[in-house]
């Protein structure tokens, strides 16, 4: 298994809507396995292919304490939605960057399993807020999409600035190597 490279907003890679699984391959269990992988590694609950850059409708996701309970969707689909329940999210895409959205309070969702079953369920809760967060990357959608414009123009900035001053830390780190190696 392998860690894969999160993308980050504003890549618009992310926009991307991601194709169906034609036919589940070995190919697609070691995606998923590599998926997983990153998703542990960067200390999320859910991880949508494209948000490493595998466009591919390929979800995995684990709400367990001891994260020892994966699950993992392909093609996944909701089917109906029912309810409101507000909660805080984050996104492994929208680094430390939490807020509070809206989304469906119970789900009915469709999606097959590496072994080509195929299963319906309906859930509540973490899992419904985090699979319809999932299928919302799958489509090119981010959580802050459904924040305000205020909101979203402000985290823009931030990332911005962010940006610039991780720039200007390198160029200021190199520029003291630089120095460094003509003192000695």
């Amino acid at each position: 298994m392998a860690t894969l490279k999160v993308l980050h907003f504003p890549d618009e890679r992310l926009r991307l809507k991601a194709a169906p699984v034609e036919e589940i391959t070995p190919k697609i269990s070691g995606i998923a396995d590599n998926m997983l992988e990153t998703m542990y590694a960067e200390g999320g609950i859910g991880l949508a292919a494209n948000q490493v850059n595998i466009q591919k409708r390929i979800i995995v996701i684990d709400i367990s304490e001891h994260k020892n309970e994966p699950l993992i969707l392909i093609n996944p689909e909701i089917l109906k939605l029912e309810g409101k329940e507000e909660s805080q999210e984050g996104c492994l895409s929208v680094p430390d960057y939490f807020d509070v959205v809206q989304r469906a309070k119970n789900i009915e969702y469709r999606y097959t399993t590496p072994k080509n079953k195929t299963i319906t369920k309906t859930v509540d809760g973490l899992l419904a807020v985090c699979i319809q967060h999932e299928i919302d990357h799958l489509n090119g959608k981010l959580f802050i999409d459904y924040l305000s414009p205020l909101k979203r123009n402000r985290l823009k900035k931030r990332i911005h600035k962010q940006k610039i001053e991780g720039h200007r830390s390198k160029n200021s780190e190199q520029l003291n190597n630089e120095s460094l190696n003509k003192i000695l």
